[in-house]
């Protein structure tokens, strides 16, 4: 099994510690969301993972061995970190031949991720001429030359249109479904959750939250019922006999705060109460991110008044 191990893991900068005492586990066959407000410490743990720094103090190891130690790495590991560093006066395609010769990765692999990556009618162009999103899918292409165990993508939707998501979204899932360790790193809550399993959370270099998406949703937004009925008052008047905190909304519905459908839909009928209509809304993992992560943001704007 392979699996990224990060164990009491610290990065110092002079006086500022960037990485606090970390330990967390990527184990294969998911896809682990690693998630932080700017500056919480999540670029500079990927760079100790592929042994671009050094650690303060601490481990941080890819199947039990630092990245350093692994022969023809890109057969074990894939990784994205800066869509930029591929030279521009290069094509997409000798990039790539560089990168195999280097591991002694067949020619084969690199017409095969060209092909995968989309990039295969620009590959004869020079990497200068690329777009943001074409760069961006050059260095997963790059990740994926190996065919490697384990990949580390750091914010791989940046620059992509939106189909471009939607296969970053779709190749990440089939890598895990493939029994790959799979972690990345993103910015774009909505987008993690679409393809998210586990997460990893950091605040200001230190391990907030290491657990299933879902059970952190459920751990941090109370479920809430959406409801709409013909009977307004006689809907009021029930739910605020039962201590239930509600509020109406323009459109007409009700939103039910700390209750769950089941029991307002048994609360209905006992009353003959008609419903137009009864759904659960399910927390976001916005919501649990925001109220999670709300004091460990090193950056944050005021909120702006009104011009007059």
């Amino acid at each position: 099994m392979t699996s990224i191990d990060v164990r009491n893991l610290t990065k110092e900068y002079g006086t500022r510690r960037a990485v606090d005492d970390l330990t967390f586990r990527v184990l294969p066959g998911r896809v682990t969301g690693f998630l932080g407000p700017n500056g919480a410490g999540k670029s500079t743990t990927m760079r100790l993972l592929l042994g671009l720094d050094r650690p303060t103090s601490g481990t941080a190891t890819i199947g039990g061995r630092p990245y350093p130690t692994l022969d023809e790495p890109l057969r074990h590991v894939g990784a994205l970190l800066d869509a930029q560093a591929a030279h521009g006066s290069r094509t997409g395609r000798d990039h790539l031949r560089a990168l195999a010769a280097s591991n002694r990765l067949p020619a084969r692999r690199v017409e095969e991720v060209l092909e995968e990556t989309g990039l295969a009618s620009v590959a004869r162009r020079r990497v200068k001429t690329y777009s943001l999103g074409m760069r961006q899918r050059l260095g997963i292409a790059a990740a994926l030359l190996g065919d490697p165990e384990v990949v580390l993508l750091d914010e791989p939707s940046n620059g992509l249109d939106p189909e471009g998501i939607v296969w970053v979204r779709e190749l990440v899932r089939r890598l895990a479904g493939e029994g790959r360790t799979v972690l990345v790193s993103s910015h774009l809550m909505n987008e993690t959750a679409s393809f998210a399993d586990h997460l990893v959370v950091l605040g200001r270099g230190r391990l907030l939250t290491d657990m299933p998406m879902r059970d952190f949703i459920d751990a941090r937004v109370q479920p809430r019922v959406r409801v709409r009925t013909t009977d307004d008052p006689a809907l009021e008047t029930l739910l605020a006999q039962r201590g239930l905190d509600a509020e109406r909304h323009q459109d007409g519905h009700w939103t039910v705060h700390h209750a769950r459908v089941d029991d307002i839909g048994r609360l209905a009928s006992g009353a003959g109460l008609p419903l137009l209509e009864l759904a659960s809304e399910e927390g976001t993992l916005e919501q649990a991110y925001f109220d999670l992560t709300a004091t460990e943001t090193e950056f944050t704007a005021r909120p702006q008044e009104a011009r007059r």
